[in-house]
């Protein structure tokens, strides 16, 4: 059975509902600094970082999906809990990125030009919308509300792993034009 870690109330509720809304407006409001914030020449190699966390965060999705489907639940838990970890650390390193360096254009032309941008585009547009349902989904597993995290991972998963794997295409396609 799932251990229950946090309590089912309307403060819980709330607080994920003002999470999810305020997370993509304070990372837009960080990205959107025109002055960048010298921090060093070490956030040079956060796009590479970032590309590996994104690598990982779709490994261990699928490992917790195949976990869950196996039935075995502690595995899934483990997989879970570090997709979740490493989404965290994604959006503390790509803010540092972003408010330290400018953004990198894309210098590919032909075919690759609308492919790259239709993937970023669709990327950071599910970004936005997959954190209300990744907290869901944290929140009903934490709180023992089984039924209801079963019903958000339907849509939760695919978006998540979507995000994730458009996010490696992404660091690939651009990776060749970081200086």
């Amino acid at each position: 059975m799932n251990p229950i870690i946090l309590e089912k109330s309307t403060k819980n509720e709330t607080l994920v509902k003002i999470l999810s809304i305020a997370i993509p407006v304070a990372v837009a409001l960080l990205i959107g600094i025109r002055t960048k914030i010298d921090l060093g020449a070490w956030t040079k190699t956060l796009p590479h970082v970032i590309g590996l966390l994104n690598t990982t965060t779709s490994i261990t999705l699928i490992l917790g999906l195949m976990a869950v489907r196996n039935k075995n639940i502690a595995r899934h838990r483990q997989m879970m809990g570090l997709s979740f970890i490493q989404g965290a650390l994604f959006l503390v390193l790509y803010i540092l990125y972003h408010i330290s360096n400018q953004s990198t254009p894309f210098g590919g032309e032909g075919i690759l030009r609308p492919i790259y941008y239709f993937l970023l585009v669709s990327h950071i547009v599910l970004s936005i919308g997959v954190v209300w349902f990744v907290l869901r989904a944290v929140y009903f597993a934490l709180s023992g509300q089984i039924v209801e995290h079963k019903r958000i991972v339907k849509w939760t998963l695919p978006l998540w792993l979507y995000v994730s794997i458009t996010g490696v295409i992404v660091y690939l396609m651009i990776s060749p034009y970081y200086n």
